[in-house]
């Protein structure tokens, strides 16, 4: 849609659709910092009818539309995933959508491209590696590299010891760290 001029979208099915499900997203915005309980209940009270309304809409102009056009392909993706697509509204604890999810394995792909670099089979595990520990970082509110350097000067301090036990105290979600 963003390649279509904006007067040119008013009226279309997709500038429909993207109105509905733009309400649907509106309703998470203002349940965001509710419990999952409460959550759960306000979805089934709000997007729920929103939800049933637009996927009857796509069942009624589904017919209408050339399948082989690229709004055709959307609607019968969206009919065809819709007992997916209706996934959040059963529990108050899973995202309406995947954003979270494609937005963390987003550096995985891009290191792909970069593993194709990785000489041996111990330098692609070690680049493996850095890259899980800097994703675990970012996914606990940390700084990649000042947590790195944490731990690089954390573990000598230990390496004489027999017990394992301050390794606990070095993860990304551990309350002990700096």
């Amino acid at each position: 849609m963003k390649s279509v001029p904006q007067e040119s979208r008013k009226g279309t099915t997709a500038d429909e659709a993207l109105k509905r499900i733009a309400l649907l997203y509106k309703i998470e915005a203002l349940l965001r910092d509710k419990s999952t309980e409460k959550r759960y209940e306000e979805r089934l009270k709000q997007s729920k009818p929103i939800l049933d309304a637009y996927f009857e809409w796509l069942k009624s102009i589904a017919g209408t539309i050339d399948s082989g056009s690229m709004i055709g392909k959307a609607i019968n993706y969206s009919l065809n995933q819709q007992n997916y697509l209706e996934r959040y509204l059963i529990d108050g604890s899973i995202s309406i959508d995947n954003s979270a999810a494609e937005r963390s394995v987003r550096p995985f792909a891009t290191g792909r491209k970069n593993w194709e670099f990785c000489n041996t089979p111990n330098g692609a595990k070690a680049s493996a590696i850095i890259y899980s520990i800097t994703e675990s970082a970012k996914a606990n509110g940390l700084k990649p590299y000042e947590y790195i350097v944490h731990i690089l000067e954390t573990i000598p301090k230990h390496y004489m010891g027999t017990s394992k036990d301050f390794l606990q105290d070095l993860l990304p979600w551990s309350d002990k760290l700096p």
